[in-house]
């Protein structure tokens, strides 16, 4: 099994992370708290009360674990890829794959990627999702000191299962829109470059932001799911599972919750995935 691609995809996922994450911090909010009127005023309140540092919440946690699992995408749909049609990385742009079998490729990336995802996701929503600013004499400290303390007590709290709450919901999101995911990015990439030659660098940058706003336009409403029964416990909102989750939702603040942080979503999706892709191609071209 090829390693190259699990070692690109953790390069090339940390320095997306990075790109991203204060992106996300907003997002996150948004989709679990209902203090904000939207994404401007998130930023304003989030940088007034906490300053720039706010936005970064649960990010050095990310870059040593999610960025791994980003490897993990990456590695699993490359060699999926491999072993459905014995093509390399390197003769994949002069032999190209069919739309199905990057499908499945992706979808398969996206299963295993979740369940190993679960865990560290978990985590840093529940650290971004503390709006107390930096600690000061005499105020409250926050309820997790740090993502180990934040998984302890969670373990405490739930056992080592509540690490996996909401995993179900990252599965289903995960599975078919990483599918999506790559079949975008390929059949662009394909329109724009003459057959049997390799993608530049430009059209690189184009077919990962767009993959990335395709793909984060299906997965919004089960994201959405996926933040809020992570969040479950803590502000004495317990959901018997997804359905539960998406059946309380809309009754108690209608369709529009599923699309909340979308606009958000594909404001991120576009220069971290333009930036996953172009590093991700660039490592293994100069590496092969």
């Amino acid at each position: 099994m090829p390693v190259e691609e699990f070692v690109a995809g953790w390069i090339s996922g940390a320095l997306g992370l990075v790109l991203g994450h204060p992106f996300d911090t907003v997002k996150v909010r948004l989709q679990t708290q209902t203090t904000y009127q939207g994404i401007i005023d998130c930023m304003v309140k989030t940088y007034r009360h906490e300053s720039l540092l706010g936005f970064f919440k649960g990010m050095s946690f990310p870059i040593a674990s999610i960025a791994v699992v980003n490897s993990v995408l990456f590695g699993v749909y490359s060699n999926t890829l491999l072993a459905l049609t014995t093509t390399s990385h390197q003769e994949r742009w002069a032999q190209p794959p069919s739309y199905t079998h990057v499908f499945i490729a992706g979808c398969t990336g996206g299963f295993v990627q979740a369940y190993c995802l679960a865990p560290f996701d978990l985590i840093k929503v529940r650290l971004q999702n503390q709006t107390e600013p930096r600690a000061r004499p005499g105020s409250p400290p926050p309820r997790y000191r740090g993502p180990v303390h934040c998984a302890v007590s969670i373990c405490r709290e739930d056992g080592p299962w509540g690490l996996f709450r909401g995993a179900w919901a990252l599965t289903l999101r995960d599975t078919p829109t990483l599918g999506i995911y790559f079949v975008t990015y390929e059949w662009l990439c394909r329109q724009s470059t003459p057959d049997r030659q390799n993608p530049g660098a430009a059209t690189v940058l184009v077919a990962g932001g767009f993959a990335g706003i395709a793909s984060w336009a299906v997965a919004t409403p089960l994201d959405v799911i996926k933040s809020r029964m992570q969040m479950g416990g803590l502000k004495h909102r317990v959901y018997r599972g997804v359905l539960d989750c998406m059946v309380s939702s809309a009754r108690q603040e209608g369709l529009g919750v599923f699309f909340r942080g979308l606009t958000i979503n594909s404001a991120r999706a576009f220069p971290v995935n333009a930036v996953t892709f172009l590093t991700y191609e660039y490592l293994l071209s100069s590496w092969g």
